[in-house]
């Protein structure tokens, strides 16, 4: 029996959603914050949602089609994705589906990601494409466990996964934007929320976790940890069924 799982609507108003919309419309007249507590940063989003896909992308060897975009946002890599095999994206906010059936994304849909078997049958992807550190909003290694028990039920026995995370580290609060520090070792929290046009959305509860704590969270489930690239900030890692 599937673990209990906790759903991510967006709220009523989605001011993430909605300024990236105005964005690409070229309505927006206001930025996009994310805040936390007194902190506050403008979220850039012609270079996070709107740039190019990187056609040498590490992570591109390892997905084929069908392929599932998950958080897919404005629909950058889903239009690369879609010209090379089967893609469906999707993403909570209606605003961003909106956004994607515009750019010409050919099947995108409002989906939470951390339900995926309410969505798709057994066996439909051959490939899961979920960048961005979404993953984090599972909330805790149980969440994230789950999402991956999500994954298997979805994709085929001989599917793929790329996901990526923040790297918990000491001096990662001078860097990663409402990052908190955990007594656990390999963990971590982000916390913030958005703010457009004086919306308020809700606050997002992100947990960050290392490498290794992505192992122990495959213990149990099809997933192997098959190959791994670090940045200056996050790390990716491919997942392939054992």
């Amino acid at each position: 029996m599937r673990s209990e799982r906790v759903s991510h609507t967006v709220t009523p108003t989605d001011p993430f959603g909605r300024a990236i919309r105005d964005h690409h419309l070229g309505n927006r007249e206001a930025p996009l914050f994310d805040r936390d507590g007194g902190a506050r940063r403008e979220h850039a989003i012609e270079d996070w949602y709107f740039g190019e896909h990187d056609d040498a992308a590490w992570r591109d060897r390892w997905l084929n089609g069908p392929l599932l975009d998950l958080g897919a946002g404005a629909g950058r890599d889903a239009l690369y994705y879609q010209d090379r095999f089967e893609t469906v994206a999707i993403d909570v906010s209606d605003h961003l589906v909106e956004t994607m059936r515009d750019r010409g994304v050919n099947d995108a849909r409002q989906a939470d990601m951390f339900s995926l078997p309410d969505h798709f049958d057994r066996d439909r992807f051959r490939s899961v494409h979920s960048i961005g550190t979404q993953v984090g909003l599972a909330g805790s290694m149980h969440g994230v466990r789950a999402f991956l028990e999500d994954l298997a039920y979805v994709t085929t026995p001989d599917a793929t996964a790329v996901l990526d995370n923040y790297i918990p580290r000491d001096d990662a609060a001078n860097e990663v934007f409402g990052y908190r520090d955990d007594p656990a070792p390999g963990l971590a929290h982000r916390v913030y929320h958005c703010e457009y046009e004086g919306d308020v959305g809700r606050t997002l509860l992100f947990r960050v976790f290392s490498v290794d704590r992505l192992r122990e969270a495959t213990i149990g489930t099809p997933w192997d940890v098959a190959a791994t690239r670090y940045g200056d900030t996050q790390w990716r890692a491919i997942l392939e069924k054992r």
